[in-house]
């Protein structure tokens, strides 16, 4: 598909109070770092490609996905495009170094770069790492930039070691450094947890939290906290994992992973059920999933990987498809949906 006049993925949304905005859609690139699978440089820039000609024009990357290849893929690929006519996020929280050590092999990645992470979320760590971006990039402007994966789910009984790397060793004071100098217009968390979300904004004034998951059609529990806080401070989220890994992409037939993890027999079973309900009403999941965090206001924009052009399209059409307002009221009912959340009707 190619971009319509007005449609969804083109609509914009700013970025916190930040003179920046987003589009509906953006693209997410872990899988072009070789998340789970590898894929060719040649499918990686069709992907871009893909995504540019639907309207995406917001990217976000990180040095973590594939031991900084997607930020070489992704700079190599964008660097042909005005620059001035999209949003580039990308991350901090680690640095990388030629590997000394051998690499688990169950990592997620595959066929990544002989690099390996070092984190460092102290002052000068997140400059040289934001300066390292740059030069992977090769792309000096960077948006947006994200501290990546603070929180326990990551660093267990170790994070309040790196979350005073931030606080007390001058991380926040760095990102705070970069935004006020022009470096970048806006700056937050890039997380899997949103607990960790609401300790930042109580320590920091960002702008916006990249979540993995956490809103979506199986998880909703944000709603008793964190979405409410964003909308009060002004705080945008961007929405990745909406698929939740990769389970409601194509429900459960398809790749029962779940938040990066094999799905619980629980899990299943509730997708199952939002399948069932989807079936009914003629709208296929991965639409449903797609379009239902974006009703959210303080959802700026909603995040999709692909390793290919076709799925990039697919993603695409998805976004974009008719859904009858029914549906949202059928997963209500069944109590699949909490009734708090806005439905895209709404």
């Amino acid at each position: 598909m190619t971009a319509k006049v007005g449609s969804k993925i083109e609509q914009r949304r700013g970025i916190g109070r930040r003179a920046l905005q987003v589009t509906g859609l953006g693209l997410g690139t872990a899988p072009l770092g070789g998340l789970y699978r590898d894929l060719s440089d040649e499918d990686a820039h069709a992907t871009i490609a893909a995504a540019w000609d639907v309207g995406v024009r917001y990217f976000d990357t990180a040095p973590h996905y594939g031991n900084t290849k997607a930020e070489h893929r992704l700079g190599d690929a964008l660097r042909r495009y005005p620059r001035s006519e999209y949003v580039l996020s990308t991350k901090v929280g680690r640095r990388f170094v030629p590997r000394t050590t051998p690499r688990d092999p169950n990592d997620g990645w595959q066929n990544p770069l002989p690099f390996e992470a070092i984190y460092d979320y102290t002052h000068d760590g997140i400059l040289r790492s934001f300066e390292d971006s740059q030069q992977r990039l090769g792309i000096v402007d960077i948006d947006i930039l994200l501290v990546h994966d603070i929180g326990r789910i990551t660093h267990g009984d170790n994070n309040p070691h790196y979350w005073r790397q931030l606080t007390e060793g001058g991380g926040f004071r760095a990102l705070d450094d970069l935004r006020s100098s022009g470096a970048v217009k806006a700056v937050g968390l890039g997380v899997n947890e949103s607990a960790v979300i609401l300790d930042a904004m109580a320590e920091f004034d960002i702008d916006c939290a990249l979540l993995a998951g956490r809103y979506t059609l199986l998880e909703q529990t944000t709603l008793d906290d964190l979405l409410p806080a964003c909308e009060k401070r002004g705080v945008s989220i961007l929405l990745g994992g909406a698929f939740n890994s990769g389970i409601l992409a194509r429900g459960v037939g398809g790749d029962l992973k779940f938040n990066y993890g094999e799905a619980p027999p629980e899990v299943i079973e509730r997708v199952a059920r939002l399948e069932a309900v989807c079936r009914v009403h003629g709208v296929p999941l991965a639409a449903a999933a797609l379009q239902f965090p974006y009703a959210h206001p303080a959802v700026a924009s909603v995040l999709t990987g692909a390793r290919s052009a076709d799925e990039l399209r697919e993603n695409a059409a998805s976004f974009e498809l008719p859904i009858p307002a029914d549906l949202w009221s059928a997963l209500r009912d069944k109590g699949l949906l909490d009734s708090r959340a806005p439905a895209p009707e709404d």
